[in-house]
């Protein structure tokens, strides 16, 4: 079993741009894997603090002033920049409400996960997206008022609530399987840990699409054009944040770069009210595609830039 992990985590990124598709392919498929998602949410945290070394963690948690910039930047300068540029575009209102929420959105907490299977700094993304997980219930409303005059459904205390199901388990559950394997076993088989997650975010990446196949058939315009924004919206986000930070090493730039492109849209569909345009939530869903194709795109580049680095030190 081991073995069959290590192998899923050697081809991560791989398999999280096929696991896509399938969902889309088999639609089937995504309707059964869809109940699960909440459960793979919680898992994918647990198994993120169980491979990220607890070292590091502190390390950053020692540089507050580097987390607070990262976490402004991802709650509230990543929107008003969004905002400042989308809003006089020729798209859909609907279209430039979606964007500008999802750049108002915390990172997704699979980033973690994803920068560990690119060779980033995955202490840095779990710090800094767990803080702004915890802080977006108190950004994200006045945010989506103030910038597109939108009242959601849910308060703070209940986004908080919903928030603390998800980061309470897992990280109780991590520090209790991390003393009971050891600090030796862990790094013996990170790679097989590596897997564990590939597998839980394909289960996320399949049973997201539930829905999108159906919406391609009958809307392939409104479709098309969602996902033709969704990869621009993603880069763009992340090219500007690592311009922004890359005077602080390439490594940590593009860990903020990957945070701030990849969104936790799940949590605004916590938010939104029930009248919520479906067009909105249905960017929601499109938009997680170039999450999980462009690390495979991406992953090649990072290896080059990364290993220029280690050889001009």
């Amino acid at each position: 079993m081991l073995r069959f992990l290590s192998l899923l985590g050697g081809r991560g990124v791989t398999l999280l741009f096929v696991g896509v598709f399938l969902g889309l392919a088999v639609p089937g498929l995504a309707v059964l894997l869809r109940p699960l998602l909440a459960t793979s949410v919680v898992l994918l945290l647990f198994f993120s603090l169980l491979r990220v070394d607890w070292l590091s963690i502190l390390g950053h948690l020692k540089r507050p002033l580097l987390t607070t910039l990262l976490v402004a930047w991802m709650l509230l300068g990543s929107p008003v920049l969004t905002w400042v540029l989308s809003s006089n575009l020729p798209i859909p209102q609907s279209l430039t409400t979606a964007v500008i929420l999802m750049a108002a959105a915390p990172p997704i907490l699979g980033s973690t996960a994803i920068a560990l299977l690119l060779g980033l700094d995955g202490a840095l993304a779990l710090v800094v997206g767990l803080i702004s997980t915890m802080l977006a219930p108190l950004t994200i409303p006045p945010l989506a008022f103030w910038l597109l005059n939108l009242e959601l459904e849910v308060g703070t205390w209940e986004l908080m609530l919903r928030l603390s199901a998800i980061v309470v388990p897992a990280l109780i559950g991590a520090l209790i399987v991390r003393r009971w394997l050891g600090r030796e076993w862990l790094r013996t088989n990170a790679v097989a840990i590596d897997g564990t997650i590939v597998l839980v975010m394909l289960i996320f990446a399949i049973g997201v699409m539930d829905g999108v196949t159906l919406t391609m058939i009958e809307r392939p315009g409104i479709v098309a054009l969602w996902l033709f924004v969704s990869f621009i919206a993603n880069p763009a986000l992340q090219m500007v944040t690592i311009l922004i930070f890359w005077s602080l090493g390439r490594r940590l730039a593009f860990t903020a770069g990957l945070l701030a492109g990849n969104c936790n849209m799940g949590l605004l569909l916590a938010a939104l009210p029930a009248s919520a345009d479906y067009d909105v939530v249905l960017y929601f869903a499109i938009a997680q595609i170039p999450m999980y194709v462009l690390p495979a795109l991406t992953k090649p580049i990072y290896r080059r830039l990364l290993v220029q680095m280690h050889s001009a030190t």
